[in-house]
């Protein structure tokens, strides 16, 4: 199945390339991999406010972590070209605004992890993590993730 009909199936329409906050360009491309600055995550529109373990539950964060997913996949696409050129997802890094006390980061990340395996098939989409608390992110969202892709 293709990754556009898998996306249809899955009810995913890939949003455009973000305009970045700050001093950086969403991608950079160097030989076959493709490294996609951090996305933040939003809610209608907007920074998805919050902190894990204060007043949001890892439920929460997962479906966070879900929407950057198809943010970076909109961000994917365009430096691609066509995601069905992308070889492998290779690297995901997670950072979690959250209390000390919080610790399940890895649970949060899994709503990106899940999608690329969903939309990529184990092989393509199965990739190396990481997965940080932190004391805040930019805008007071609630997660933050970047991607690292290799593309054929």
């Amino acid at each position: 199945m293709s990754i556009t009909s898998r996306l249809a199936e899955l009810g995913i329409t890939l949003p455009g390339v973000a305009t970045p906050a700050a001093a950086y360009v969403p991608f950079v491309r160097s030989g076959s991999l493709v490294f996609i600055s951090g996305h933040i995550a939003k809610r209608d529109g907007k920074p998805w406010v919050g902190q894990l373990g204060r007043d949001m539950v890892t439920a929460d964060g997962k479906l966070a972590a879900r929407a950057i997913a198809i943010d970076l996949l909109g961000t994917l696409q365009a430096a691609a070209g066509d995601l069905e050129r992308v070889k492998r997802i290779v690297k995901v890094m997670s950072l979690v605004n959250s209390t000390g006390e919080f610790t399940e980061h890895h649970l949060v990340t899994n709503g990106a992890s899940e999608l690329f395996v969903e939309v990529f098939g184990a092989e393509r989409g199965a990739h190396a993590r990481s997965a940080f608390g932190v004391a805040q992110i930019p805008m007071g969202a609630c997660v933050e993730i970047e991607l690292i892709a290799e593309l054929a």
